[in-house]
């Protein structure tokens, strides 16, 4: 399959096993779409699916599983100690290969449009999805729990749903569905009853207190098992490791008198984010991520896979036709510095650098294909005769993709730079000029995305669309910013 997206919905059902198999039925019966894990809780009153298929199917299993939830999870009968908005709580879409962040943020639209329409239940975007500043963090959305949201919804013109009514629906509450990047859900158990001391620790561990970055935390009790949980969400595992976690968790537990239990996952984690640990925990000297076999594969896989040479790519630039062009050049320009930073990061034996940095290569590549097709979807979209009734919608739709798709090679380039930079700061000298010839170009590939960017959003009237774009651009320019300083 050449377009592979993962998602991983979260239900508000962690004790009826009937009703998880029937989400689990409603995600099978999809033609395209393979089941990868599931799992249940019963403390949390929780069940997560984690799935993966094409676009397409993997709309349609997300829409059948929430449809299912809707009709047999009622939100007036739930008590579990995981916060929760909604029967399906959250939806999220992770870009896994042939895909974008940009393709993920698209399908949370698409899903959230139907499910507002033929469920009835208010939707709210989040993360990656959002396009308003205080929706992107997911705890934003919960804040106040159904009540809370229900407050906002009713007082507050900014907490109007994306899709559907502007009101709980009344058994299945609300939902959020967003894009975003792949997320580890890694619990610490602790062996204690004292709930207060988990909460203790879970404040001393998320960012949001001071803690570590990319981290969230809370604090729960485990009922069944006769103690406490710290149960976290790391948002970056390059950032914060899985084992930093965990040992920042055990001393923390230490220093109150409490010994870890043990610790579990929830759902699927990547590859290298375990390799890292493994390689930590044990002291490895030299250890290199392509010594993995399954990355390995992977890396001779893609090679053997058909692309145009770098030759054939000059030449359809330099030819007269509008396409490839300026954001084809920038995200191919963005993937060359990761691929610099690929190479700092071995060298530097940095593996966690260097998954991320591969990854960011690959999603860039990808970028200077999916540029020329929002160019080619708004050329067509401006072919179609004035008179014609869907002509403004088409041109509308077209220059959203054709701003979203070089907003993303924008954010994606300030991410290079910034690994770029912190290898700069720790790399050997022999390097250090390659590095910086690196930073040098994610920089201009960010800046040159940002001037496609604000072209085509000048030539947008959809009013709502500019404001809920103008977030991330505003984002994307304080962090090129902020690097042109570095370099």
């Amino acid at each position: 399959m050449d377009q592979l997206v993962e998602c991983v919905p979260n239900f508000s059902e962690g004790r009826d096993q009937g009703i998880l198999h029937a989400l689990i039925d409603g995600v099978t019966s999809t033609a395209g779409v393979a089941l990868l894990d599931h799992s249940m809780d019963a403390d949390h009153h929780r069940s997560v699916l984690t799935f993966c298929g094409g676009p397409d199917g993997i709309i349609e299993a997300a829409f059948r599983a929430v449809r299912i939830a809707t009709e047999l999870i009622d939100l007036r009968t739930h008590v579990g100690v995981h916060p929760r908005i909604g029967a399906t709580d959250i939806v999220p879409f992770i870009p896994i290969r042939g895909t974008t962040m940009h393709d993920c943020i698209q399908l949370a639209k698409r899903l959230g449009e139907r499910v507002g329409r033929e469920l009835g239940i208010p939707v709210f975007l989040y993360e990656r999805a959002a396009g308003r500043a205080d929706h992107v963090p997911l705890e934003a959305v919960r804040r106040g729990g159904l009540d809370g949201l229900a407050f906002r919804m009713e007082s507050d013109p900014g907490w109007i749903p994306d899709f559907g009514p502007p009101r709980l629906h009344q058994s299945a509450g609300a939902i959020a569905i967003g894009a975003r990047p792949p997320l580890i859900a890694f619990n610490v158990n602790l062996r204690s009853t004292e709930v207060g001391q988990a909460r203790s620790i879970a404040r001393a561990v998320r960012y949001s207190s001071g803690g570590l970055p990319s981290v969230k935390a809370i604090g729960v009790a485990l009922s069944s098992r006769g103690m406490v949980q710290v149960a976290m969400n790391l948002t970056d595992y390059l950032v914060t490791p899985i084992l930093t976690a965990f040992q920042i968790v055990k001393a923390e537990a230490a220093k109150r008198g409490i010994e870890v239990a043990g610790s579990e996952l929830v759902g699927l984690v990547p590859q290298a984010a375990l390799g890292h640990a493994a390689a930590a925990s044990l002291q490895l000297d030299r250890f290199d991520s392509s010594q993995v076999l399954e990355t390995r594969i992977a890396e001779v896989m893609l090679k053997k896979e058909p692309a145009h040479t770098l030759s054939d790519f000059l030449a359809m630039v330099a030819d007269a036709k509008p396409t490839p062009a300026g954001g084809s050049v920038a995200a191919l320009v963005g993937a060359l510095a990761a691929s610099l930073g690929v190479m700092g990061a071995r060298l530097g034996e940095q593996p966690n650098r260097e998954q991320r940095l591969l990854e960011l290569s690959r999603q860039l590549h990808r970028l200077v294909q999916a540029d020329t097709d929002v160019y080619t979807e708004l050329t067509d979209a401006y072919k179609i005769p004035k008179q014609h009734p869907d002509r403004l919608h088409a041109i509308s739709i077209a220059l959203q993709h054709a701003t979203e798709v070089p907003l993303e090679i924008a954010e994606l380039s300030c991410e290079v730079a910034r690994f770029l930079h912190t290898l700069r700061e720790r790399g050997k000298p022999t390097i250090q000029s390659d590095l910086t010839v690196g930073l040098t170009v994610a920089i201009a590939a960010a800046q040159a995305g940002l001037v496609t960017v604000r072209t085509n959003i000048n030539a947008q009237r959809n009013q709502q669309f500019i404001e809920n774009i103008r977030v991330r651009i505003a984002k994307a320019t304080e962090s090129l910013e902020e690097l042109k300083s570095l370099c």
